[in-house]
C-alpha cells in the first residue's frame, strides 16, 4: 500500500483509529495485569496528570520562597 494512502486514511480517521488502539491497549493490560491493577495504574495517572497541570499553570505554586 501506498504510504501517501495510509497517512491520508489516517488523517481522515485519526480519532477512530486512536480510540481503538487505546481500546486495544486497555484490553491487553487488563487481561495480562488485571483490572484492579490497571485501574490503580489510571488513577495514578490522573493524579500525576492533575499535579503536573496545576505545576505547568502556576510555575510558582511550589516554589514560593517563605516570607
Amino acid at each position: 500500500m501506498d504510504t501517501e494512502k495510509i497517512l491520508a486514511y489516517y488523517n481522515e480517521h485519526r480519532g477512530a483509529i486512536k480510540g481503538a488502539a487505546a481500546g486495544l491497549l486497555l484490553a491487553v493490560l487488563i487481561l495480562v495485569l488485571g483490572f484492579f491493577r490497571v485501574l490503580f495504574i489510571a488513577i495514578l495517572t490522573g493524579v500525576g496528570y492533575y499535579i503536573g497541570k496545576r505545576m505547568h499553570e502556576d510555575k510558582n505554586k511550589l516554589h514560593k520562597e517563605p516570607p
